[in-house]
């Protein structure tokens, strides 16, 4: 509601909850991404969709976890974001 007005109508406040309804329902469809990390895991490598703290896949060998972050990416036009050991990232591609 605007600073300068006192009062208002039911209507106008019923009006203000539906446009943050659906101002709210259109950032929660864009809230969650599909980005792969590859990312250092136990003695090998992880890769794991960006947000969630389970794993998608475990490898031995940073190129396999690469190739499969890689196909995950494309099929949902995601990024591959592959970390150094420390956990820095390396490098980035876009698959969009």
């Amino acid at each position: 509601m605007p600073k300068g007005r006192k009062s208002s109508s039911w209507i106008d406040i019923l009006i203000e909850i539906v446009e943050a309804y659906f101002k709210s329902a259109r950032q929660s469809r864009r809230g969650r991404t599909w980005h792969q990390h590859v990312v250092p895991y136990d003695n090998g490598w992880a890769v794991r969709r960006e947000g969630n703290k389970r794993i998608t896949s475990k490898h031995r060998r940073q190129d396999t976890a690469i190739r499969k972050a890689k196909r995950l990416a494309r099929k949902y036009k995601a990024d591959v974001v592959i970390h150094r050991q420390d956990g820095t990232i390396r490098d980035r591609i876009n698959y969009d």
